[in-house]
């Protein structure tokens, strides 16, 4: 069976590369597997047959690099979401917009089964929850695209962590990543609640106000998402510290994990995940049980998007359960929220926010 897929938003993500992890001279001319469109081509049972954004160059370009017929490429997503009947709906926009876009996608004639949203979810908690709200009432499923949920080495290691107790009763992490928060820190915070199955309950934060982004993008609009952290005491009482901080060439993301039966060092820039098990008081350095080599940008972050797309095929096939639902997405989102709050309220957060709190947005791309 084949199944039909349509983007909304040609940017970076969508299939044209990104600054950073890219080639200047590349980025926007040629197709780029680590991409929605790239997982779409890397599976058996989906086609990408449809296009929508409001930038008319960018839709030609996009179209014409992966081949979508000129009479599917829309400018705006509502006629694409009125004139097509999708099984897949990719949401590729800026963060701001996810709620709208998934929104349209989920109650539109298009009647998708399964939403494929970028991260971050969006960049206000309350976005965010109406968009798992409006997916559960119209019955679509909702994917949030944090990518290493869809490599093998982080499922394998959830599973020795939550399941073969690999590092008993965790008491303490220590996070870092590159700046800025919303952008970025996202990937670092989802590994996080997604290891622990656990949620922030008190938040305190700084902000540097600081982003390199900016600049390197050539962003035109103002935005608030800059470097930061702080610390977070977790629903499992676990204290956990972020960095986010350091600016793109100095930095690594990194994650210490020290529990009652051991400790977990994560470094997915430099390639290198290492395990203590303790013996009679000792760390003793050993092999993680199955897990051959460590996470890496290279090889894993590039198959997360064919494995993501491979994911969504067996949801709608009947063959999986979500792996990354919006519910749990939320979790990242409202410690990086917090952590504005905490910096300028001057104290600490509680988590679930209040609803006033929950309509603060966190503005970026």
């Amino acid at each position: 069976m084949t199944y039909t897929a349509g983007i909304i938003g040609t940017g970076g993500i969508a299939g044209m590369g990104i600054l950073g992890m890219h080639d200047e001279d590349v980025i926007g001319t040629e197709k780029i597997r680590a991409s929605h469109a790239g997982g779409y081509a890397a599976t058996d049972e989906i086609e990408l047959v449809a296009v929508a954004d409001v930038d008319e160059s960018a839709l030609e370009q996009f179209g014409d690099a992966w081949d979508v017929s000129s009479d599917r490429r829309y400018t705006g997503h509502e006629a694409m979401l009125e004139s097509e009947s999708l099984d897949v709906v990719s949401i590729c926009t800026p963060s701001y917009l996810h709620d709208e876009h998934t929104i349209d996608a989920a109650r539109s004639a298009a009647d998708p089964e399964v939403v494929w949203c970028e991260k971050p979810i969006a960049s206000q908690v309350s976005a965010a929850e109406r968009m798992v709200d409006v997916c559960a009432e119209t019955d679509t499923e909702l994917v949030v695209n944090h990518s290493f949920r869809f490599t093998d080495k982080l499922r394998q290691l959830r599973s020795l962590v939550r399941e073969e107790n690999l590092l008993g009763d965790v008491a303490s992490v220590s996070t870092q990543y590159r700046m800025e928060l919303l952008r970025n820190s996202t990937h670092v915070l989802d590994t996080l609640v997604y290891l622990l199955d656990a949620r922030a309950e008190r938040v305190s934060g700084y902000i540097t106000g600081e982003n390199e982004a900016v600049d390197s993008l050539d962003v035109s609009q103002d935005i608030a998402d800059a470097g930061g952290g702080g610390h977070v005491v977790m629903d499992d009482d676990t204290f956990v510290t972020v960095d986010c901080t350091i600016p793109r060439d100095i930095s690594s993301m990194t994650l210490q994990f020290v529990g009652t039966e051991g400790k977990l060092y994560m470094n997915n820039d430099d390639g290198e995940w290492r395990y203590w098990t303790l013996e009679d008081g000792e760390h003793v350095e050993t092999d993680l049980p199955g897990i051959d080599g460590s996470w890496t940008w290279d090889d894993d972050y590039e198959e997360s998007f064919a494995n993501a797309a491979g994911h969504i095929e067996a949801l709608l096939n009947g063959e999986a359960e979500n792996r990354s639902p919006g519910r749990e997405a939320i979790r990242s989102l409202e410690i990086i929220v917090a952590f504005y709050l905490s910096h300028h309220a001057n104290g600490t957060i509680d988590v679930p926010l209040s609803q006033p709190l929950r309509e603060v947005t966190i503005t970026s791309w």
